[in-house]
């Protein structure tokens, strides 16, 4: 998973930190609610771990503005010591899916963060799957169309498959290399413009096809399906 973790004080942020990265997740850390919104205008996320009070914009501030403006904003779970019933109230209502009350263990901190991962973990796919026209096989890396294959590379069957499980979910670029290249630092975004497009061409996706990748202007791409055809097997 790669996780959002936004919080103002250091030994905590460092804390949560350790705890995620031992977990085997990817991390990205922000000082302040500004900041973190910032990044979720251009980055993608499975889970968003924010404290309530920070610099700039409060954990339900930055929540209740990625309820209204993302297409489809990660879970939230705020942490904090504020444990007052109308307090973890107003953070749910806000649209937080967890409230984890300063302190807590570790252990319990990892355990709520994979919970809530869950919600748009693809970890564990069918080894085969069937989204319209296209058929994957995960296991050989494989892809027809109507029966006919399809010859593509490694790292675009990745891609591919990657963008098919997050069928209408926009996924930024950084998340994109992250996933498929495991974040190489020495790649850069036009990385993924340039397999986007080979597979735009490759696997003719249109509409007549039944999908789409859309582009989504200063973040990335996404999926899009016409005339209901996308299943998964």
């Amino acid at each position: 998973m790669r996780v959002a973790i936004a919080d103002d004080e250091k030994d905590l942020l460092e804390q949560v930190t350790a705890v995620i990265l031992d977990a085997g997740h990817e991390v990205e850390t922000f000082n302040t609610g500004t900041d973190l919104q910032r990044a979720l205008q251009r980055e993608t996320y499975d889970v968003v771990l924010l404290d309530w009070n920070m610099p700039g914009k409060t954990g339900p501030e930055v929540v209740s503005w990625a309820r209204e403006n993302l297409d489809m904003p990660p879970p939230f779970i705020v942490i904090t010591s504020r444990g007052a019933k109308e307090d973890i109230v107003h953070g749910l209502e806000a649209g937080a899916v967890d409230y984890i009350t300063k302190p807590e263990a570790d252990e319990v901190v990892r355990a709520r963060v994979e919970a809530a991962g869950r919600r748009t973990d693809l970890t564990k796919p069918d080894i085969e799957a069937d989204y319209g026209k296209y058929h994957l096989n995960r296991k050989a890396k494989t892809i027809t169309i109507d029966g006919e294959a399809i010859p593509v590379t490694s790292m675009e069957f990745d891609l591919i498959d990657l963008m098919f499980k997050n069928f209408d979910r926009p996924l930024s670029r950084g998340y994109l290399l992250s996933k498929v290249w495991g974040g190489n630092a020495g790649l850069e975004t036009r990385t993924v413009d340039v397999h986007i497009s080979r597979l735009r061409s490759k696997l003719k996706l249109n509409p007549a096809n039944g999908f789409v990748i859309s582009t989504v202007f200063g973040f990335g791409y996404r999926m899009d399906a016409y005339n209901n055809e996308q299943s998964d097997s």
